[in-house]
């Protein structure tokens, strides 16, 4: 009995999963201007994670798709992004043309709703900043990049440290995502910063007004989504260096990565330095004890294929950021006690160094993400689970600089399953 029951679940579960052939789209890309046949168009399934460039005939095609309903992203540099849903129940051809643009106009929004939808038919205030922007202004950190976005600002105590606040609201009222998965750290402390890496972050989307409730009730204030960039979908390897420079503070960082793409098979790797000095004002000049260290690591692998995707994420985020506690002298040079409990004034070498002095803080954030995405019958099944391990160190007694005084350890296990039926 034990048996046949069993068949019936081996059955059933078969009968779960989609039945139906193959099937197959393809098309070519032109200039609306002038039916010129246009190369290097990307056409991507974001669901999928997966698409395709156009050939030197503008032709493009994307194979063993299982039936259903998608959303495409058809762009090119300079012209303005086709943002297309299509239902595809067999062999489909779907024609693209281009219009040429300065700026781009559609914006892609994945937050707020389980599939992705084109920003003006979702009900939801949501603001997309993307990795140009951060570029184009400089800032320390990630949340400290989006100071100037309406609505957000930040509560910052250290060159390396800020908290968001939408709309006067912060701490536990903020929901931030990562890939997905809600960051969880010691949010509700001045001291306590997103354990995120910058370089790794390709755009973020502010959820503001009542649609972020739908992540939960400590999401009243708004959610702040980070998502990684694009991966690569046609088989190809590239390998970037990234790095920047700020006078201020002596910062310097550099990420290097590398992204693959063979038969189905993602793979994606980087490294991230920073190393910043003590900043300065136009009130004290240099700020002692004001400096960061900050070493990242992340890994990516992953499985694209017609039933949907597999994906698995391994992220490892450690910084080392001093505390600014102002102490001055009646000349108003900074002064700090040393390890044998004398106050002394900082030198002027000291005041230009980079060394991590007390009080400061090592935090740690380990973090393991598990993204499934399956193609059913009748709609789609999501599955989401992640690890987190996030530890934060308070070293405050000079006498005993390697010994810390306070220690966070805060283990999170999220889940998420989501099935969707089919649009009809």
């Amino acid at each position: 009995m034990r048996h046949k029951k069993f068949i019936y679940f081996i059955v059933l579960l078969i009968s779960f999963f989609n039945v139906h052939g193959q099937v197959n789209i393809s098309g070519k890309i032109t200039d609306a201007s002038n039916g010129e046949k246009l190369k290097g168009v990307s056409v991507y399934m974001s669901v999928l994670k997966t698409g395709v460039t156009s050939d030197g005939n503008g032709k493009y095609q994307i194979n063993s798709l299982k039936p259903g309903q998608y959303l495409i992203e058809v762009s090119s540099v300079g012209y303005k992004t086709i943002i297309s849903n299509i239902k595809i129940q067999k062999d489909t051809i779907v024609d693209f043309s281009l219009i040429a643009a300065n700026n781009e106009l559609t914006e892609v929004i994945v937050t707020g709703v389980t599939r992705s939808t084109e920003l003006k038919l979702s009900p939801i205030i949501v603001k997309s900043i993307d990795r140009n922007n951060f570029s184009q202004n400089s800032a320390t950190n990630l949340i400290d990049a989006l100071k100037n976005v309406p609505g957000v600002s930040q509560i910052t105590s250290g060159a390396s440290i800020s908290k968001p606040v939408i709309r006067g609201l912060g701490y536990n009222r903020v929901i931030t995502l990562d890939n997905g998965i809600r960051q969880e750290g010691q949010q509700w402390g001045d001291e306590h910063g997103i354990e995120m890496d910058e370089y790794g972050v390709d755009r973020v989307e502010i959820v503001k007004g009542p649609g972020s409730l739908i992540y939960g009730s400590d999401g009243i204030a708004g959610v702040l989504n980070f998502l990684p960039p694009k991966l690569l979908s046609t088989d190809d390897v590239n390998t970037q260096f990234v790095s920047n420079y700020q006078s201020n503070n002596k910062l310097y960082g550099y990420s290097l990565s590398n992204t693959g793409y063979r038969n189905g098979f993602q793979w994606s790797g980087r490294i991230t330095g920073k190393s910043a000095g003590n900043y300065q004002n136009k009130y004290d000049g240099k700020v002692y004890n004001s400096g960061f260290r900050e070493r990242d690591g992340y890994f990516f692998m992953g499985l694209n294929k017609s039933w949907g995707h597999s994906h698995l994420t391994l992220s490892s985020f450690n910084n080392t950021l001093n505390l600014v506690e102002g102490e001055r002298d009646a000349l108003g040079r900074f002064t700090y006690v040393n390890k044998n409990n004398v106050d002394i004034t900082a030198t002027e070498d000291e005041l230009k160094g980079r060394q991590i002095g007390v009080p400061h803080q090592g935090v740690t954030h380990y973090k393991l993400i598990s993204n499934n995405y399956f193609i059913l019958n009748n709609g789609t099944l999501h599955v989401d689970l992640a690890y987190q391990d996030n530890q934060r160190k308070e070293y405050g007694n000079p006498m005993e600089s390697d010994a810390f005084g306070l220690f966070f350890d805060l283990h999170t296990f999220n889940y998420s399953f989501r099935y969707n039926v089919q649009k009809i």
